[in-house]
């Protein structure tokens, strides 16, 4: 019986699979004939051609034209990192977790490599694309603790436990928190 059994969910999967690899070669071969790139501009092959008009030529020793008023601009050696994720991309979805990852993993080797500003900016960009993710504020907490900025680190901390009240590491993060408040009213004297 547990034979028949097996048999019978083989013939299934094997039906499952050719009609998946159907579809996928169909769905294949319609994207094929659409695409522009195949030569023949996304018509039907029996469709007549039709001329492409050749782009205006500018005149020899003519200026050049101007670039677009959002074209990039080019950075200059001193100034400020203001390349972000979140800033550059507004076609890019806010909620974006695998953006997120992405931006912690970059702040960690910014991190590493000392770039606590290039650091905290990525922190920053993880927790726009993923709101509500308790991780980045702990990360951010600790780099802008590293740059000595108090405040800020006080605040991420909190945010951080606010987020994962049950956090592992909530003890050692309450006493970061304590350690902070301290040194701030002792800078405050």
């Amino acid at each position: 019986m547990r034979r028949v059994f097996l048999d019978e969910a083989r013939r299934v999967l094997a039906a499952g699979l050719m009609a998946a690899s159907l579809l996928l070669m169909v769905l294949a071969a319609g994207a094929r004939a659409q695409d522009p790139a195949n030569g023949n501009g996304g018509r039907p092959s029996d469709a007549p051609e039709q001329s492409q008009p050749a782009p205006p030529s500018e005149p020899a020793g003519a200026a050049p034209a101007p670039a677009p008023a959002d074209a990039p601009k080019l950075k200059k050696k001193g100034d400020k990192n203001t390349d972000t994720a979140t800033q550059n991309a507004a076609d890019q979805p806010v909620w974006d977790p695998l953006r997120a990852e992405k931006d912690m993993q970059v702040g960690h080797y910014y991190m590493n490599k000392g770039d606590t500003d290039a650091a905290i900016d990525r922190f920053e960009d993880a927790i726009v694309a993923k709101p509500g993710f308790a991780i980045p504020y702990l990360y951010l907490g600790e780099a802008q603790e590293k740059k000595g900025q108090k405040r800020l680190a006080i605040k991420s901390y909190t945010k951080y436990l606010d987020l994962d009240p049950h956090a592992e590491d909530g003890g050692k993060v309450r006493k970061k928190i304590d350690r902070l408040y301290k040194e701030v009213e002792k800078d405050k004297k």
